[in-house]
């Protein structure tokens, strides 16, 4: 039985190697604060990659090499510090396109092999479980900060230069990207999903992420049992902050409201209005509701463009 099931694991993970080291390639980068390396993965049948904002930092250009050894230039199309996400492109792309996933239908246990090139050590290959999923990773853009929400926790050896490779499920689809090592045997990567995915679009056909700007700030409190009973769920979010002028100060949101949902869905955390303010929302009609003085009340709010 044991001999059967090293037998099946060994064949998950050969397999996602054989099917992504290809289309993994090892980056060269240089800035005029110095030299950095990193791992990416090839998305696109006509030269995309997708990498970590932080392996790219301010280049425009690097090399880019694959398993075949040939070394290509690449150029940076667009960066998002913010997601830690970058997109980058050959010029030609003989190596075949990896498929991006769904981390949403990742669950705690599942096996996950990372692909990239830790240490300088090309074309490495590691595998794990998913150890936790919900993490939330914090990142800073100058004077802007932002958590990173739904970040997967595994514990696949990562080490430098894995940032940026890919963190793919048994049927080898991209359902993450390297970012960071967290501590011995705990690596975190970002996920692919229908944010991201956003995300990367944005990128790939701005080269800058568009993101809306509600000009509220939050805490996250405890509902009353009622409230939350009533709700389904038992947290909300306090507002500590409306900026004067802001869509939210406009929409008629104040001090010590507390938001309990908004465009239809629970808010329990900043995350859960972070998750909301990306392109679709600029200009669109946001409906919320807010807990005030023990009442609910509906606003509607349109986020601007966050310049």
């Amino acid at each position: 039985m044991e001999d059967d099931a090293l037998d099946a694991y060994s064949q998950v993970v050969t397999s996602v190697a054989a099917n992504l080291l290809p289309s993994v390639a090892s980056l060269e980068v240089r800035t005029p604060g110095g030299a950095g390396a990193g791992s990416a993965v090839l998305f696109t049948a006509d030269g995309f990659l997708l990498t970590s904002a932080h392996v790219v930092g301010s280049a425009k250009v690097g090399s880019a090499e694959f398993g075949d050894g040939e070394q290509r230039r690449f150029d940076v199309v667009g960066t998002d510090p913010l997601a830690d996400l970058a997109v980058i492109r050959v010029g030609t792309a003989d190596a075949p396109a990896a498929t991006l996933g769904d981390a949403d239908e990742l669950r705690v246990g599942q096996l996950v092999v990372a692909v990239g090139n830790p240490l300088g050590l090309a074309g490495s290959v590691t595998a794990g479980v998913v150890s936790a999923l919900g993490r939330s990773l914090p990142v800073r853009d100058g004077r802007r900060a932002r958590l990173i929400d739904d970040v997967i926790q595994t514990d696949a050896a990562l080490n430098p230069g894995n940032s940026g490779g890919a963190l793919a499920d048994s049927r080898s689809r991209v359902v993450g990207v390297n970012t960071a090592v967290a501590g011995v045997g705990l690596g975190l990567a970002v996920p692919i999903n229908a944010n991201t995915r956003h995300i990367i679009t944005d990128l790939m056909t701005h080269g800058r992420v568009r993101r809306a700007w509600l000009g509220v700030a939050g805490v996250p409190v405890a509902l009353p049992p009622a409230v939350a009973e009533r709700l389904g769920h038992r947290r909300g979010l306090r507002v500590v902050e409306v900026v004067p002028g802001s869509p939210a100060g406009v929409a008629g949101l104040y001090l010590g409201d507390v938001l309990v949902s908004a465009d239809g869905k629970p808010v329990q955390g900043v995350q859960d209005v972070q998750r909301l303010m990306l392109r679709p929302a600029i200009g669109r009609r946001l409906p919320m509701t807010v807990l005030r003085r023990g009442a609910f009340v509906d606003v509607v709010a349109v986020p601007s463009e966050l310049s």
